[in-house]
């Protein structure tokens, strides 16, 4: 699976009294549909996913599943504790259409780093690869004790089916050294005539469309009938270990290293601003690149890193998006919080 460009870390929408808000879910799905994102990441650290029931997760899983473009790459945040737990999820997520899993280092391992506990997370993601019904995108969160070793990332990194790394812990020397490692990693991957990702569902649209139908109103047995649209036609694509920014500070440090792409949780409330970052690099003009990250560093370093989870929903009510009140024990924004982003985000509205 590609995973270069925008992916964009959805938030969960819940209502005042804390239900799971499913039609606001679904709303934003297909807003966020027509910006420029490559794909959405579900229930990523900006998604409340510790705040859902595995129920909860399953639904929210399908309804973005279904309100998605067919051409958005979908990723599904389904780490838990356990590997058994993890692969339940991964499963799901498979049956509903999904690309890839997004799986974190689990809480219990949660405190440095040691010879033991590097070869237990090692042992919690190459199992949980062995037997993933999707490729697994590890993610190493910035927050303390989230973050994965760079010696356990280089090593996973061979593994056949864990694909990539959303990386929040460190900057240009370390994707550059992941990248370094891992030169000899190749796999191909199936994109379409203009080098964007095949998606599963738009494999499972193009088989639709070519296939059989049977009708009662012709009260005969199947027959074949012409598709409504021409199936995608597709090629392949040499790709290596695949890493995405998931700082929005760190965007164009990380491009410059050898990311593909990246997931900050600040696209949730301005894609358009986040994704100029990226259109400008990927044009080659790295003064308008580091322009467009500037804009963006003063109010990033605000809302996503230090207000979060609450910094970010607000964001997304400033631009139309549905934000709204975090789970508990998650709090809201104050009332002068809400006034300096307010003020920050002004010339971001999109």
């Amino acid at each position: 699976m590609l995973l270069e460009g925008l992916q964009l870390p959805l938030t969960t929408p819940f209502y005042s009294d804390g239900r799971l808000n499913l039609p606001k879910l679904e709303s934003n799905v297909a807003r966020y549909s027509r910006t420029p994102a490559a794909g959405f990441v579900v229930l990523s650290d900006f998604g409340e996913p510790t705040m859902l029931s595995d129920d909860e997760t399953r639904e929210a899983l399908r309804k973005v599943a279904e309100a998605a473009a067919a051409e958005k790459v979908l990723a599904a945040g389904v780490a838990r504790d356990s590997v058994a737990a993890t692969l339940e999820l991964a499963e799901a997520a498979a049956t509903l259409g999904y690309d890839a899993v997004l799986v974190k280092r689990p809480s219990v391992f949660r405190g440095g780093s040691s010879g033991r506990q590097d070869k237990e997370l090692l042992t919690y993601f190459q199992a949980v690869a062995d037997r993933s019904a999707l490729p697994v995108v590890l993610h190493s969160a910035a927050s303390e004790g989230q973050s994965l070793p760079l010696e356990v990332v280089i090593e996973l990194a061979r593994h056949p089916q864990i694909i990539g790394l959303a990386d929040g812990a460190g900057g240009r020397e370390r994707v550059r050294a992941i990248k370094e490692a891992t030169v000899a990693v190749k796999r191909d991957v199936i994109v379409t005539a203009v080098f964007a990702a095949v998606t599963a569902r738009m494999q499972i649209r193009d088989g639709a469309a070519r296939g059989l139908i049977s009708t009662d109103t012709l009260k005969g047995a199947a027959v074949a009938v012409a598709p409504a649209k021409m199936a995608t036609k597709t090629r392949t694509k040499a790709v290596g270990f695949q890493i995405l920014t998931a700082s929005t500070t760190a965007i164009l440090d990380g491009l410059r290293a050898g990311a593909v792409g990246t997931m900050p949780g600040f696209a949730a409330s301005a894609p358009q601003a986040v994704y100029e970052v990226l259109a400008a690099w990927k044009d080659g003009d790295e003064g308008l690149a580091q322009e467009k990250q500037t804009r963006l560093q003063a109010v990033a370093e605000r809302v996503e890193g230090e207000l979060g989870v609450a910094g970010i929903k607000f964001g997304c009510d400033l631009n139309g998006y549905f934000g709204g009140r975090p789970r508990l024990p998650l709090l809201p924004l104050s009332g002068e919080e809400r006034v300096e982003i307010e003020a920050l985000m002004r010339g971001l509205r999109n």
